[in-house]
């Protein structure tokens, strides 16, 4: 028998393009970010010095998904300033994006974190006409999108990241675009890779869309340089032992003039 490693393997699929989309919040979605972000700061500052870095955690992370949401679709954050802000920067450029896309003959999957994000997201595709499929956690019949998908009925499919991260194989698809970033590289990946893996023949573009100047640039720019903080602040089961400060928290939350 012979056999053949990753690396050989790896080295005949199609080239894989990475594209970084950055937009700019602006008028209400702007404000809202501002608001949110002010708050949250003040609020992990007194967490912080009321009860120590370990037994913060909780609340810098509930912090940081706020500010998420807000640069996803304002309408995903749970405060009521928040619910008649229609304003988003990424759903605006994917309203121009996937028809492009589309009248290419591109074959695409979109990932979110938010199911509630990709109700959205589907709401505005339904008022663009573009057909598509959804696979979610709640899915329970994942066998007919995914064929659907593969078998060119459709040239969307969304799919939640959980969702999405493993037991897919979807190479019908030669672009991806990561709405909103997750933190942890590898997750990431293995949700590319549902469309880049073995028996994918065209190569393939990978979209991520990221709010410029945001706590998004700066988890990114931070996590690049200090993995073990992206790592702890993400990944829920490693709480125990924090690895970031008083310093990095005035990073995230830094206001947006701050670049």
């Amino acid at each position: 028998l012979l056999r053949r490693t990753k690396e050989q393997v790896l080295t005949e699929l199609p080239p894989k393009t990475h594209i970084e989309r950055p937009l700019t919040l602006e008028g209400a979605q702007r404000d809202l970010y501002e608001v949110v972000r002010a708050a949250m700061h003040e609020r992990g500052r007194d967490e912080l010095a009321e009860k120590g870095l370990a037994k913060s955690h909780i609340i810098v992370l509930d912090a940081l998904l706020k500010l998420r949401q807000v640069c996803c679709d304002p309408r995903l954050v749970k405060l009521e300033q928040a619910q008649n802000i229609e304003q988003s920067a990424k759903l605006e450029y994917l309203s121009m994006l996937l028809p492009e896309l589309i009248e290419e003959g591109r074959r695409i999957l979109l990932f979110s974190q938010f199911t509630g994000m990709l109700a959205l997201i589907e709401q505005e595709l339904q008022r663009l006409g573009i057909d598509f499929v959804k696979l979610t956690g709640q899915t329970k019949d994942r066998e007919t999108p995914i064929n659907r998908f593969q078998q060119g009925e459709v040239p969307l499919s969304l799919i939640s990241l959980k969702a999405g991260g493993v037991g897919l194989n979807l190479t019908a698809a030669d672009t991806v675009i990561h709405y909103d970033p997750w933190w942890n590289p590898a997750v990431e990946r293995q949700a590319t890779d549902r469309a880049h893996r073995i028996g994918q023949k065209k190569p393939v573009f990978v979209y991520k869309l990221i709010c410029e100047g945001t706590v998004e640039t700066r988890i990114r720019d931070m996590q690049a340089k200090k993995q073990a903080l992206a790592d702890n602040l993400f990944d829920a089961a490693g709480a125990t032992s924090p690895q970031w400060n008083e310093n990095d928290l005035d990073v995230l939350f830094a206001p947006l003039e701050e670049m």
